[in-house]
């Protein structure tokens, strides 16, 4: 039985071996985490879901955010008094760090390179572009929608000067 159960587990990322257990099966709850090699107490835990008010402050702060990244937790909280918003600092703190949010300023000594660091040569820079499909970019970020957000992917060519339309690339 526990070879059967084995079968299905291997080479799962964690996430995975955590759905993989089944509270029915004939090995007990504990067996199968033992073979996981995952703790129980992950397994019992049930992540309480955020509030409608929560939400609606997170979606306000993305949008500060976005306007402003440069706004740690005291000026997303002015902000958000500014809109009539009776909300804490540290309310605020919190949910920016669940949302993975903070401010951007200039840490110290990030000028300074790791030894290991390998600098690459440019590749491009005695290279004439005078055909398409010759040098291609990409770049990825993502656009906010109503619920969540969307990745939008662009791969650029080099050669082209103008999007459809007649807007100038660069």
């Amino acid at each position: 039985m526990e070879n059967d159960f084995l079968a299905v587990a291997r080479a799962h990322r964690r996430a995975e071996r955590k759905e993989i257990i089944v509270r029915e099966h004939p090995l007990s709850i504990t067996h199968q985490c033992r073979i996981l090699n995952l703790s129980r107490s992950g397994i019992y835990y049930l992540p309480h879901p955020v509030s409608e008010k929560d939400g609606g402050l997170m979606r306000l702060i993305d949008e500060i955010h976005t306007n402003y990244p440069f706004m740690g937790a005291r000026s997303v909280r002015n902000e958000l008094r500014d809109k009539s918003y009776q909300v804490g600092r540290s309310h605020v703190r919190t949910l920016m760090k669940k949302m993975g949010i903070e401010a951007l300023y200039q840490k110290p000594r990030l000028s300074k390179s790791h030894p290991g660091h390998i600098i690459h040569p440019y590749l491009l820079r005695n290279l004439a572009i005078t055909e398409a499909n010759h040098v291609r970019c990409a770049d990825i970020t993502y656009v906010p929608m109503h619920k969540g957000f969307c990745y939008l992917v662009v791969v650029m060519d080099w050669a082209i000067k103008y999007l459809p339309g007649g807007y100038p690339t660069h």
